[in-house]
């Protein structure tokens, strides 16, 4: 069985065939799936996504994108929030992101340490967005970890190998998209090798980024496993192993999580 712990199953491509989305995850093996917040403001349409499907669960956060918006929201408003209910197992995402640079860099760093202390106080992990932002993103990590230690990912990464061996060592995940699969993406299978197996997640942060071979496609939560089948060719272990190790990885972390009975044994063979 995989997990896709962070996809976005409340965007608008999954409104007409949100039924066919899940069975499919399920059909390919994907026993659980967290929709992840942008925005705090819209955490109840997340928790109505959750009831759909007792395998959907939820995380509660602002997204760098929206940290102008939303900064007004404090940690206790958060931690709050995060424990409000049984469905929501994850903080996040927020981070840093200087590619779009949506918000201020200044309230994209607040709104990060905000979240970073609400995942210290609660024991739920931290879903991180770091985009061309490695040395900050490092930055703040290593002086909030100095005020204690926090469960975090460091989801859809992209950066480079400084920062994920550095997040290692501070005692946080790595998690890899479908961009690992992209023929030019060597560099990035590198640090998908170099990541202790016990440290390492896959997600498709669905519907973007859909991995080989539906590269251009809307992504969706059954494609996981084309992601963990290349990190899998990538260190040269069998498909079955990485597999294990991700989910077991994830139900360690997601603490709030109840373990989803195997739907059905992932696909193993090549991508076709």
């Amino acid at each position: 069985m995989l997990v896709d712990h962070h996809c976005h199953l409340d965007f608008p491509q999954f409104a007409e065939d949100f039924d066919g989305i899940v069975q499919r995850a399920k059909a390919a093996g994907v026993g659980t799936m967290v929709t992840i917040s942008t925005h705090i403001a819209r955490l109840d349409t997340l928790l109505a996504i959750t009831r759909r499907d007792a395998d959907i669960y939820c995380s509660v956060g602002t997204h760098p994108h929206n940290a102008d918006e939303e900064r007004g929201i404090t940690t206790e408003e958060i931690v709050r929030l995060a424990t409000s209910d049984d469905k929501i197992v994850a903080i996040g995402e927020a981070g840093l992101d200087y590619y779009y640079q949506k918000s201020t860099r200044e309230n994209q760093a607040e709104g990060f340490r905000r979240h970073i202390a609400a995942a210290r106080i609660t024991g739920l992990p931290l879903e991180i967005h770091t985009r061309d932002a490695d040395e900050d993103c490092k930055a703040i990590l290593e002086e909030e970890h100095a005020k204690g230690p926090f469960p975090a990912i460091l989801h859809c990464y992209t950066g480079g190998m400084d920062l994920a061996m550095r997040a290692v060592e501070l005692g946080l995940h790595v998690s890899f998209t479908g961009v690992v699969s992209f023929k030019k993406s060597e560099a990035l299978r590198e640090i998908a090798k170099a990541v202790p197996l016990d440290r390492l997640l896959v997600e498709t942060d669905a519907p973007y980024l859909a991995p080989e071979p539906f590269r251009g496609r809307t992504n969706e939560p059954a494609y996981v496993v084309h992601t963990a089948q290349a990190i899998a060719r990538a260190r040269g272990i069998a498909f079955d192993e990485l597999a294990s190790a991700t989910t077991e990885n994830f139900y360690r972390l997601f603490q709030k999580v109840k373990r989803s009975a195997s739907p059905t044994s992932p696909r193993t063979g090549t991508d076709a």
